[in-house]
């Protein structure tokens, strides 16, 4: 596999980033992931947090170095951490479990199938257009559906922070599923919450990412959104990928996974320890900030000695 992939994160103008985002990658298949921990709950960044956790070890466990049914795994580990939230609400008698919204998106053989529940999105960008996004579990896009409002509507309804569907609810979540979108050289995948595509609007999102590589557009588009989106900028988090890409600039090389070993998984996903009764043990922003500047290091040393190439 060869691609270029960035993310970010901005706390807008909450007082605590409850968005969580990464990826994993091993030989052959690759895991990217954004959660949004939802605010009108208790510890929604313990939510996405434990989202992340649950899905890269999954990951770990079953790449090997593909996923053997990508559809089944995206399906089953939005489920495990579904049920791991569950279990968070009963180990610290809490009047209800942490809630997140989520989508994750697999890639390996030249395809990608995705998955979601909840309002965060992916968009499926080629050539300046987008070829497919997830739809919201929503109240407004349900309404946009039965056409009781139009598309351009939903962006300022009072109604549209309402989310139907979500992972560590009392019920059963919905886990939405894409399966093998075929890609090609210069495709872009764009995981984001909320908080960032409420502030690029939808006729011009694709053309933002053709800007230039994905580590130059992300940040920029990051601080474009929460500008738009003002005194209201909710945490506002991305993760980007494009396929076979030959572009690079100083700090983020296109990536190649053919030096990996059969086994190993490469992750920017932290496995901390969320201590008992401490919601405030997930990562804190500086601690994510962190993590980001140590994995883009870690990853200009190995495009420094690993040479790319087609898997």
């Amino acid at each position: 596999m060869r691609f270029t992939i960035f993310q970010d994160t901005a706390i807008g103008a909450r007082a605590v980033n409850q968005d969580r985002m990464g990826y994993c990658f091993s030989r052959a298949s690759l895991l990217m992931l954004v959660a949004d921990g939802m605010g009108g709950h208790v510890r929604g960044e313990v939510a996405a947090q434990l989202t992340l956790q649950a899905c890269a070890a999954a990951f770990q466990r079953e790449a090997q170095p593909r996923i053997a049914d990508p559809a089944a795994f995206l399906d089953a580990a939005l489920r495990a951490a579904h049920r791991d939230l569950l279990r968070y609400q009963t180990q610290h008698s809490l009047p209800e479990a942490p809630r997140t919204t989520v989508v994750a998106c697999i890639v390996q053989d030249d395809a990608a199938w995705w998955a979601h529940a909840g309002d965060s999105r992916l968009y499926w960008l080629r050539d300046g257009r987008i070829l497919s996004r997830t739809r919201d579990h929503s109240k407004v896009q349900s309404m946009v559906s039965l056409g009781l409002i139009s598309a351009a509507e939903q962006e300022n309804h009072p109604e549209r922070n309402k989310v139907l569907n979500c992972l560590g609810s009392p019920y059963e979540p919905t886990v939405e599923i894409t399966t093998r979108a075929k890609l090609q050289r210069g495709d872009t995948l764009v995981l984001c919450s909320d908080g960032f595509w409420t502030g690029i609007p939808e006729d011009g999102f694709a053309a933002a990412f053709t800007n230039g590589p994905v580590a130059l557009t992300v940040p920029a588009l990051v601080k474009r959104a929460v500008d738009h989106n003002g005194r209201i900028a909710d945490n506002t988090t991305v993760v980007a990928l494009t396929w076979e890409s030959s572009e690079s600039v100083e700090d983020v090389p296109t990536l190649s996974s053919l030096d990996l070993p059969d086994g190993a998984v490469t992750t920017t996903i932290s496995f901390s320890q969320i201590e008992d009764g401490a919601p405030e043990a997930a990562l804190s922003d500086e601690d994510i900030e962190r993590q980001i500047a140590e994995i883009q290091k870690a990853i200009q040393r190995s495009g420094e000695s690993t040479p790319g190439g087609d898997a």
